[in-house]
């Protein structure tokens, strides 16, 4: 390639560039959501983990201009709780607040931008909840009717026949029926109770899925989804009698009948955005009202149903916007085993935060969890990408400002012409935003977190083959020094606004070392960028951006 056509290229990716920034100054929003947690238990890595994902998404869309939403919150209400508070000689409510804080904290801790946290046992949930039952009924779906079947207490859910099986309880060596799909115990039930006509939706579900290739990610839980719709939908019941359970909110002009849980908790999503959004003719003012639907609602895998099934048929019963993505991720097990308690082989998310610090947790948790398939929680592997971290991206900043290297303390101007020796990563840098951007659409965030380390692998070689500390040294390789450090500094610069969305707080460490300001970091400023005068390096406020650890 010539100089010439070298620069000729370079001006079409700032016009690309350019006309990319004025496409995306027109405001979009997006409203991402984590699953309310349920309070029978305090914090796992599980709920850190799907925090961290819709985070990492809010992040993501804020970084391409977007106006993002983030809600999560607890859900409070059910027979699990009633016990459990029981069990804790408190009061249901008591013991949800004491829970419901520990899940707040969690996300305080784990630095996750929320917009809204709800808990179901507000006011203006039982409010969304009574108009979204009332909508139902006066469209048709809901019945009274006899309820026989299976039930779960811990998955606070019905099944049918053919989705429990006859097993061993290991401890006891009595004959128990369990649910196949989540290994719980399920007792025979007889009550009278609402139904709501899920069977009515098979195909316009069934509709919904062909129409909408992404609307449940990955594709093997797309999959399961679709065989169970196939294989038939019974209708739904969706109370319990309040001598049962009265811990829930009371089916509106029916107080004998506490709604189910998963009615309840799922219209927490709309809840958040001010539903019922009309009354008396007024438009409910709620700050987020206009960004329902849901771009992206992230589960866990044990909860697809709920949300792939339940939910969206409950939309169309209602007549509402249907999410336009369900992402659903794997669980973490440790030692190839389910995490749990009796085992011993846990991991309390706060105490990993405290030892390696929050922003490597987060992206270790990105970077190798697993969405199609269980990924393995060891400590060993955080320690390997905080190395990671520390030796591609921490130690790259470090060489390239430090006053031995850098002794103006200032970022070079863009090389005029591009230098053979600087091709391999120019182009490496030049294409990653494409290939990041690309990854994130497609939920492949271990794929874009790669690329990533891999341009910034390639600007590690660069440097050191180019011997930055032996240029400095002599006058007359000044501009090649400057054409080095430049690229150096921009590897940083690009990787800082990429990972911003994963490492919030050590990349707006590192871009404010790097004097980028606060307008000039969305994904837009990733792309190459002309830089006619030298900068002075901003405020260093950690001199190690990764510190060695002390474990």
């Amino acid at each position: 390639m010539t100089s010439h056509s070298r620069f000729t290229t370079r001006k079409a990716v700032l016009l690309l560039n350019a006309t990319r920034t004025q496409h995306r100054m027109k405001h979009s929003t997006a409203f991402i959501t984590t699953p309310i947690y349920y309070v029978n238990a305090v914090p796992h890595i599980g709920h850190l983990y799907s925090s961290v994902i819709a985070d990492t998404l809010k992040r993501y869309y804020a970084l391409k201009g977007f106006d993002a939403y983030l809600c999560t919150g607890t859900d409070e209400h059910g027979l699990k709780i009633q016990q459990a508070a029981a069990k804790n000689n408190s009061s249901p409510l008591e013991f949800c607040d004491r829970v419901s804080k520990s899940f707040r904290e969690l996300s305080d801790a784990a630095n996750i931008s929320y917009t809204s946290f709800i808990r179901t046992t507000e006011p203006r949930h039982a409010k969304a909840v009574a108009a979204l039952w009332a909508e139902l009924e006066k469209k048709g779906y809901i019945y009274k009717g006899k309820h026989e079947g299976w039930y779960a207490v811990s998955d606070e859910a019905f099944y049918a026949s053919n989705q429990v099986q006859e097993t061993i309880d290991e401890k006891t060596g009595e004959k128990i029926m369990i649910a196949i799909e989540s290994g719980q115990r399920v007792e025979w039930t007889e009550e009278e109770n609402y139904k709501f006509k899920l069977s009515a939706f098979e195909e316009p579900l069934l509709k919904w899925i062909n129409d909408n290739p992404t609307a449940i990610v990955p594709n093997n839980r797309k999959n399961e989804v679709t065989q169970w719709i196939k294989a038939g939908l019974a209708d739904l019941s969706i109370s319990r009698l309040r001598s049962r359970l009265d811990w829930g909110i009371p089916v509106p002009n029916d107080p004998s009948h506490t709604i189910y849980v998963w009615l309840d908790a799922l219209t927490n999503y709309i809840t958040v955005n001010g539903y019922p959004w009309v009354t008396n003719g007024t438009q409910n003012n709620n700050k987020i009202v206009n960004s329902w639907p849901a771009d992206v609602h992230v589960v866990g895998k044990d909860i697809v149903r709920f949300h792939a099934i339940y939910w969206p048929a409950f939309l169309m019963a209602a007549q509402l916007p249907l999410p336009k993505q369900i992402l659903a991720h794997a669980h973490w097990t440790m030692g190839k085993q389910k995490m749990s308690k009796s085992r011993g082989n846990v991991a309390d998310p706060f105490e990993v935060m405290d030892t390696y610090g929050v922003d490597p947790v987060r992206y270790y948790l990105v970077r190798d969890g697993g969405f199609a398939d269980d990924g393995d929680y060891t400590e060993d592997n955080i320690i390997k990408r905080y190395k990671d971290l520390a030796g591609q991206l921490g130690n790259l900043l470090n060489r390239s400002t430090a006053p031995a290297l850098n002794p103006e303390g200032t970022i070079p101007v863009t090389p005029k012409k591009l230098d053979a020796r600087d091709e391999a990563l120019h182009t490496k840098l030049t294409s990653l935003p494409d290939i990041y951007e690309q990854s994130f659409e497609a939920r492949e965030f271990g794929k874009g977190l790669s690329a990533v380390f891999d341009m910034l692998a390639e600007a590690n070689k660069h440097f050191q083959d180019n011997k930055p500390w032996d240029l400095v040294k002599d006058p007359s390789q000044k501009e090649r020094l400057d054409q080095v450090l430049y690229y150096a500094i921009e590897s940083c610069r690009v990787a800082g606004i990429l990972l911003q969305p994963v490492l919030p707080s050590k990349m707006d460490t590192l871009l404010t070392r790097l004097g980028v300001p606060i307008d000039k970091r969305l994904l837009t400023d990733a792309y190459p960028q002309q830089q006619e005068i030298e900068i002075p390096l901003g405020e260093n406020k950690e001199p190690v951006l990764f510190p060695r650890l002390k474990k």
